[in-house]
């Protein structure tokens, strides 16, 4: 069904494509379109098949549902399946995009009965913004203040019955009145190695770029347990396939690739080696601090807080403690290093 084109530079609206060009287009997103094509998460889909068929019979809307977990796993990807499971249209946009209550007004406003609006990063809403939301979706109303001063007068406009999607990778920064109001929580975890191994399958079954069993299974140990990573590589490695010439990518083209992008069977990059190296042989297995590790890096403490040390934690290589950031023996094993005597460290 096609929707209305709008000029409002913070709704990005989404469209089934119907032209051949555009479905190859579609196609090369490699996002699952249902929730049987989905892959992992299965907790979470059994939860939202159910809260959909109730939602169905009852003839409505989703509720309101907050995704949350590390980037890549899969958020915005489900907000897009449980708009097209319910059969409604689909409307993006982010916090940071969303600067005054007008913005989002303009979004509400235009919406039909049914449709999704998708926020991603609500975390990084503006307050004033955030308020706008609470009527909005616990009465499906805006409360307008029309004028200044004395003659200003509160207005209330009525809005259709709407499901929104909220994603974040910082529940945490969310304030607690907004997450309190969404009615699923769902927190997205990292992917098995099957798991991992059966989405490269698929990804480069749309790719059509044939690949082994091997090959998929050395790519999904290099993922990082996360489907944007896995995809990221097999794009990688499909190039470096096509200049080789290669008809089918193999356990070596696979290896090579790797090699030449520095990541290891781990899926440690060269910033990951850094970091851990950093903490063993500088400051003889920690603590050491955020700061410290993010100056000898030159890298903004953030990016190594948010994007980097999350897998380095799940993976034991890294503990986080009040003094600061320390080694465990497996960062010892995965370096090749013996432990000094003198040196203390978690065992994993």
């Amino acid at each position: 069904m096609a929707i209305k084109r709008t000029q409002d530079p913070a709704l990005s609206p989404v469209r089934t494509p119907a032209a051949p060009q555009e479905q190859a287009v579609f196609e090369q997103s490699l996002r699952p379109k249902s929730l049987g094509e989905y892959i992992g998460q299965s907790k979470i889909k059994g939860h939202l098949s159910m809260h959909i068929q109730a939602a169905k019979s009852r003839k409505e809307p989703l509720g309101h549902t907050l995704l949350h977990g590390p980037p890549g796993l899969g958020k915005t990807t489900l907000a897009h399946i449980l708009a097209r499971e319910m059969g409604a249209q689909i409307r993006i946009t982010s916090g940071p995009a969303l600067e005054k209550p007008g913005d989002l007004a303009s979004i509400l406003s235009n919406l039909q009965v049914g449709d999704t609006l998708f926020i991603d990063e609500i975390h990084r809403l503006r307050p004033v913004v955030e308020e706008m939301l609470y009527s909005a979706m616990e009465d499906y109303a805006l409360d307008l203040v029309i004028g200044k001063g004395p003659t200003a007068r509160s207005m209330r406009i009525n809005l259709q019955p709407f499901t929104l999607v909220g994603a974040t990778t910082k529940p945490g920064s969310m304030s607690a009145p907004l997450r309190d109001r969404f009615i699923n929580h769902f927190k997205l975890a990292f992917y098995e190695l099957l798991e991992m191994q059966s989405i490269v399958e698929r990804s480069a079954e749309l790719l059509n770029a044939p690949l082994e069993t091997s090959a998929a299974h050395r790519i999904a140990e290099s993922s990082r347990a996360t489907p944007r990573i896995a995809n990221r590589l097999l794009r990688s490695i499909r190039d470096y396939a096509h200049v080789q010439g290669l008809g089918t990518i193999d356990y070596a083209c696979v290896e090579s690739t790797l090699l030449a992008l520095d990541i290891d069977s781990r899926g440690l990059d060269a910033t990951d080696r850094a970091i851990l190296n950093t903490v063993v042989t500088m400051f003889n297995g920690g603590p050491v601090g955020l700061s410290t590790i993010a100056a000898i890096l030159a890298e903004e403490e953030e990016t190594v807080e948010d994007v980097y040390e999350p897998y380095l934690l799940q993976q034991g290589l890294l503990q986080r403690t009040p003094k600061g950031r320390t080694a465990t023996k497996r960062t010892y094993e995965v370096l090749g290093m013996t432990i000094p005597e003198q040196v203390q460290v978690t065992l994993f």
